[in-house]
């Protein structure tokens, strides 16, 4: 059976809209489903959303929600209303919170639960819990039982753990693996970085793309880099 080729995702990661729209129209059919986080939202709101929607594209509304049910379902119906088709909330909310999050969304818009953030790595991990985390991995499995039982659509993880929650959930949970780097690009503030082979390797489901596409000198080239490296990894495990 032939493996699926990960979903790719632009993170859209600048501050305003129309740095935003020239990203999507330069890199036209190579790519069709955009990262909206903190910045760009924030500065523009809802309607870049539907802007990006109006370009023929789909959005990732990463926003990563934490806080209680009741306000986390509501945001998750407003993200949902705006025309987002994936939207985050963190894991360490717990079951009852992904489970509203989850009804909030409704059936159009999956959800996706962040396990550890792909900037920490263990010594970061264990400072922020206040105990000693020998391996990251055993954290994300964790959290990714958490969002399973909350019905979540999928975790956010690294490549390096994408592999072990696609077995230990039968590939039932889908992964949207951050953090992707062609080789010889620099991992910025990431810790736990991997190539797109290595994510599609691993089974990723989505991947998100970052600085190793937005601040290439030529984002098309960097783009078409990506999707063939995806694309030969995958036909090579058919």
């Amino acid at each position: 059976m032939a493996s699926l080729t990960p979903v790719p995702i632009v993170a859209l990661d600048v501050p305003d809209q129309g740095r935003a729209l020239a990203l999507v129209r330069r890199l036209a059919n190579a790519c069709d489903f955009y990262k909206i986080g903190s910045e760009l939202f924030i500065a523009r709101g809802p309607s870049v959303v539907e802007a990006v929607r109006e370009e023929g594209k789909r959005v990732f509304l990463d926003l990563k929600f934490h806080d209680i049910p009741n306000t986390v379902r509501a945001a998750a119906r407003s993200a949902a209303s705006s025309g987002a088709s994936l939207l985050t909330v963190h894991a360490i909310g717990g079951r009852t919170m992904i489970a509203a999050a989850v009804e909030g969304a409704g059936a159009g818009c999956g959800v996706l639960a962040v396990t550890v953030l792909t900037s920490l790595d263990s010594a970061g991990l264990s400072d922020a819990l206040g105990r000693p985390v020998e391996a990251v991995s055993d954290e994300v499995s964790r959290l990714a039982s958490v969002a399973m039982a909350g019905g979540a659509h999928g975790v956010v993880c690294s490549g390096a753990e994408a592999a072990r929650i696609t077995a230990e959930h039968g590939g039932r949970l889908a992964t949207l693996v951050p953090g992707v780097r062609l080789s010889g690009d620099s991992a910025h503030d990431q810790s736990r970085v991997v190539t797109p082979s290595e994510a599609a390797r691993a089974g990723a489901t989505y991947v998100v793309l970052g600085r190793t596409v937005t601040a290439a000198p030529d984002p098309a080239d960097a783009m078409r880099r990506v999707l063939l490296e995806l694309e030969e990894k995958t036909a090579g495990e058919a």
